[in-house]
């Protein structure tokens, strides 16, 4: 499934044929970077040849942006939401197979004509000249497999900028010149050959990643609102509001609640949850999910542009150009590396013959093969890959990872803290004790609570109502509620103020007597958290609540160490004792209670000073703690829009046992990246080595460029399989 792209008016992208290579981004970048401010001003997806202007419509025109780009031998049309393999004419899809084909072709037939009228292979090989016929083919040859380098090598020339391709046509021409009809034609076809495998390989990372995430069916049975007409039509065109019908073994289509029927459902391509879950009556279901052997009937509560599992899409997709920092140190370092490599090859040709006054031949042959070993498109694609390769592989796993950065940054994590409820404990509160004081009953302070937390989402404002609904108490609500950030609300009942608050509050207010602090005290000594409830004149009462430490949270704690985390810290705003209980029952280092939102930050920010420092939260809540974390980490992001929008990495179910995976998956992917570095400078080093000493071959350089390229690719899809 490819995703609605954005709306035009807002971001133009635009699918560039040509963009095959990461090192044709720095091409690009340089040729239309200045029309949009700079290269800050692009974005690109090289698995699907996407570029996009991150400027609004109408600022940069269209047609402008199309010249810059065709100057770079590239060709750009505007981005349509199928896939680029089907976009475009019969010669845009396949010119390079058939160019490649014919290139092969041609050289074959050039060597036969030659093996001919030498008389034998052996004569061929040492030196005769080749005949007309022969020339011709291999010149037919030079010029198929070069049809798709020679305008990007022309513009590289232009912009005295050397890239891959200036250096595949000066070797070229250089052998042609020296009268190596056969090698000429041999590193045209081999670098052709190499293009289209290397295209092939991206090709196959993009299919890999596209099937990843081609869940959703493409149509539904549905129900407009307020008809009980059935229909069947695109996804795109059911309504917010429509009920759908899933039969048995049916994946979902869109993101819903269910409204009738019981099922199970596989959303592990979401959530990355191993088990089926049981849906029922008001449960959630998203799009892309499994359903299993129960039909049910559910509501439509987004639009397909709008699903989760199109969002994770999307965001999946613009991670890519948030580069790792390896990324950027590789783009960095190639910048400097390819001239570099050029003047080191023309010092070949000009500085031993001059010392000497040898022939100029050999020297010029040598500086050929430099030339061609300079090559360092295996270099610039050992990140891009597997960046991508890797980001996929977590989404496929329920991690969305929302960028390079945000990939490596877990295999250097040292610190991880917690938020409490709803991270390391289920967030599902439950009123333990209701102690009504000052000739309140119990009844009556649990409707002053219900009444002042009605519109709440907080877990212990929903333990309150779900408390109210079980005792059968009814309630209306209070007027003009105001929250006060981290200690509770205030509203007015009955024409009456009255206010909610933590034991910190009730202190602040000057209610708390000696009394009542020995009462909320032994309370909190038993692990339970606790609010008050009071007017101006005195405290009604106190209600209790405890909730559960999720079972996987000790298993969790324990395998982060094992994975090297070094420090883990429980940041709440949960009083001390409750904290203290959480942390003795998690098995994490320590505890800090108490916290205001600003408080968290300040507690991330020292943390952050001793070295790098996870924030697990909810997203919402935690927002600026995570914000200044060097990773903010969400849990159960799974239909939060403010929990994806907020971290820089989101868990997607409520898992805990993701956050070690995380951590393994990250260092895998940083692995794979060092090696795919160390082994393509590898190359280079042992060819640069050998063409020195005369030994290495214009085909035999350009191969080993081809086997590199190829190399780094295939490790990095590796991690495609890392989502166990």
């Amino acid at each position: 499934m490819i995703p609605p792209e954005m709306p035009v008016d807002r971001h133009p992208a635009f699918h560039v044929e040509g963009l095959d290579c990461a090192e044709e981004v720095s091409v690009l970048k340089r040729a239309v970077g200045p029309l949009v401010g700079g290269e800050e001003g692009l974005a690109f997806d090289v698995l699907r040849g996407k570029m996009t202007v991150l400027l609004p419509a109408g600022r940069v025109p269209a047609e402008e942006i199309r010249r810059a780009v065709a100057a770079t031998g590239m060709r750009a049309r505007p981005w349509r939401p199928e896939a680029p393999a089907a976009a475009g004419g019969l010669w845009s899809r396949h010119g390079r197979t058939v160019a490649c084909a014919a290139s092969g072709l041609l050289l074959a037939a050039g060597l036969v004509l030659e093996v001919a009228a030498a008389g034998g292979l052996r004569p061929a090989l040492e030196g005769s000249a080749p005949p007309l016929a022969a020339v011709l083919c291999f010149l037919g040859a030079i010029v198929a497999g070069a049809w798709f380098v020679l305008p990007k090598a022309f513009y590289a020339a232009r912009a005295l900028r050397p890239d891959i391709h200036l250096l595949m046509t000066v070797a070229v021409a250089g052998a042609i010149g020296l009268g190596e009809w056969v090698e000429a034609a041999s590193v045209a076809f081999l670098f052709a050959l190499a293009l289209l495998l290397e295209r092939w390989s991206v090709g196959r990372a993009r299919r890999a990643i596209e099937a990843l995430l081609d869940l959703a069916p493409p149509v539904a049975r549905y129900s407009p609102p307020g008809s009980d007409e059935v229909r069947e039509g695109p996804v795109t065109e059911v309504p917010v509001g429509a009920t759908v019908r899933v039969r048995p073994g049916e994946r979902i289509p869109l993101d819903g609640v269910v409204v009738s029927g019981a099922t199970a459902v596989d959303q592990a391509p979401i959530t990355g949850e191993s088990m089926p879950v049981a849906k029922a009556g008001g449960d959630e279901v998203y799009a892309g999910s499994l359903n299993g052997d129960g039909a049910f009937d559910f509501r439509v509560t987004r639009a397909a542009a709008d699903s989760t599992l199109t969002r994770i899409i999307r965001l999946v997709e613009e991670a890519q150009s948030h580069r790792a920092p390896a990324e950027q140190w590789v783009e960095r370092f190639a910048r400097v590396y390819t001239p570099l490599m050029m003047g080191l090859a023309l010092l070949v040709v000009v500085v031993p013959p001059l010392l000497t006054g040898g022939v100029w031949g050999p020297w010029l042959y040598r500086g050929l093969v430099l030339l061609v070993i300079a090559c360092p498109c295996a270099l610039v694609l050992s990140t891009p890959v597997t960046v991508v390769a890797g980001l996929a592989s977590a989404a496929r796993a329920g991690v969305l990872i929302k960028g390079g950065v945000f990939l490596e940054a877990p295999a250097h994590f040292r610190t991880m803290a917690f938020d409490k409820t709803g991270t390391l404990t289920h967030g599902r509160a439950r009123v333990q004790r209701i102690v009504a004081l000052n000739g309140h009953s119990d009844e009556e302070l649990l409707v002053r609570a219900a009444a002042l937390e009605a519109e709440s989402t907080h877990p212990m404002a929903r333990a309150i109502l779900a408390a109210a609904a079980a005792r059968g108490v009814s309630f209306a609500g209070a007027a003009a509620v105001t929250a006060v950030p981290g200690k509770g609300a205030e509203g007015i009942i009955d024409g009456r103020r009255f206010w909610i608050g933590s034991h910190r509050f009730m202190e602040e207010k000057g209610a708390e007597t000696p009394e009542y602090h020995e009462q909320a005290q032994a309370l909190e000594d038993e692990g339970h958290t606790l609010v008050a409830v009071g007017n101006d004149r005195h405290v009604c009462g106190l209600i209790s609540f405890a909730d559960e430490v999720r079972r996987t949270a000790p298993a969790m704690a324990a395998e982060l160490r094992r994975a090297g985390v070094r420090r883990l810290v429980l940041l709440t705003g949960d009083n001390e004792r409750t904290a203290r209980a959480v942390t003795r029952a998690v098995g994490l280092d320590e505890c800090r209670a108490e916290l205001l939102p600003e408080d968290k930050v300040a507690s991330i920010r020292a943390l952050a000073a001793e070295g790098s420092v996870a924030m697990v939260g909810d997203g919402v809540n935690d927002a600026p703690a995570l914000a200044a974390a060097t990773a903010g980490i969400a849990m159960a992001a799974v239909g939060t829009d403010a929990a994806i929008e907020t971290a820089d990495i989101a868990l997607m179910s409520d898992d805990l046992e993701r956050l070690p995976w995380l951590i393994r998956h990250s260092r895998r992917a940083l692995r794979v990246i060092r090696q795919n570095i160390v082994f393509s400078l590898a190359v280079k080093a042992v060819f640069a080595v050998l063409a020195g000493f005369g030994i290495a071959t214009l085909w035999m350089a350009i191969a080993a460029d081809m086997g590199a390229s190829l190399a780094v690719i295939a490790n990095a899809l590796r991690l495609l399989r890392a989502a166990a």
